[in-house]
């Protein structure tokens, strides 16, 4: 081959073949469905400056062209080009079981290694491979581009919904969107009610007061078991400052005053504080906190 150009089509996909068979292409619609009509080789392309219409995935030769030209014309850097074209030979390695179209590219064209991870995350994140994409995009070379979609995607539809928690944990990024925040909220709620509640305190005021309330109504609504006592006598034991004091009792009397765990939990936290006439005047408290009590009488001695 002669010095490899970028801008002929040869020099890129001249040795893809044969390309995915219709089945590949079926997944690939209904995971884009699934992804809220866009994958992420489409958030990709977008950010790019790539085409209005879904140009990917490409069925035949000439759309495949079509692709490879508006990528070239496109307005962007030479590794953002190259990287767009080793995703879509990804899935010619995929459709022939094999590895050496992507490989033989990046090797000719150079394409960096950070971006053959970042790239090879994402397509198996399109591929629903969600385990084997955290190992990819977590990588430590890696920016955090698309980290909302990301955690969204693992949260909403893997299997794991920790694999949400552990991207997060491991890239740490800025979080822009209230649907990312809730949703990596309520698995570190799940995860650790103490972790939780500290993550809260990282946000200005009305973020923190509305996250406080998410992890107390995370809490209340535990299924019962030992697991909910646990989880109920964590949240009574934390150490709250005045701010959080107040909104314990205000959410608990207000907007959660219905529910069936409500009282006892209101209860409790004064006993844990040392309000005790104000924990008196309210009587029966249910069974659900019976292993809890034990677990006051066992760990937090004097106090209660």
């Amino acid at each position: 081959m002669a010095t490899f150009d970028y801008r002929d089509f040869s020099h890129v996909f001249g040795k893809a073949r044969p390309f995915p068979n219709r089945d590949f292409f079926q997944e690939t619609e209904t995971v884009r469905r699934k992804f809220d009509g866009a994958l992420f080789i489409d958030r990709v392309l977008k950010a790019l400056g790539v085409g209005k219409a879904k140009i990917y995935p490409a069925k035949t030769e000439n759309t495949l062209k079509a692709l490879h030209q508006q990528v070239c014309e496109a307005n962007m850097t030479m590794h953002h080009r190259l990287s767009i074209f080793y995703y879509v030979l990804l899935d010619f390695d995929y459709a022939n079981k094999r590895s050496d179209y992507s490989e033989d590219f990046a090797a000719v064209s150079g394409v960096p290694k950070k971006y053959q991870i970042f790239m090879k995350g994402l397509w198996l994140l399109d591929r629903h491979e969600f385990k084997a994409a955290l190992e990819y995009i977590s990588h430590p070379s890696l920016m955090p581009d698309f980290a909302d979609d990301i955690i969204i995607a693992f949260a909403r539809h893997s299997d794991d919904p920790s694999l949400a928690l552990s991207y997060f944990h491991t890239v740490q990024p800025v979080l822009k969107t209230p649907q990312a925040l809730t949703l990596v909220f309520d698995a570190m709620a799940d995860s650790s009610v103490a972790q939780a509640f500290h993550y809260s305190r990282t946000y200005p005021e009305h973020t923190r007061q509305l996250l406080f309330q998410r992890l107390i109504t995370s809490v209340l609504d535990s299924p019962a078991g030992d697991e909910a006592g646990q989880r109920g006598l964590e949240l009574i034991s934390l150490a709250l400052d005045a701010d959080e004091e107040a909104w314990f009792e205000e959410y608990l009397t207000t907007d959660l005053a219905k529910h069936k765990r409500a009282r006892d939990t209101l209860v409790m936290r004064r006993i844990v504080t040392g309000k005790l006439e104000e924990a008196v005047t309210q009587k029966g408290l249910g069974g659900q906190w019976a292993s809890i009590l034990e677990g006051m009488r066992q760990g937090l001695g004097n106090r209660a």
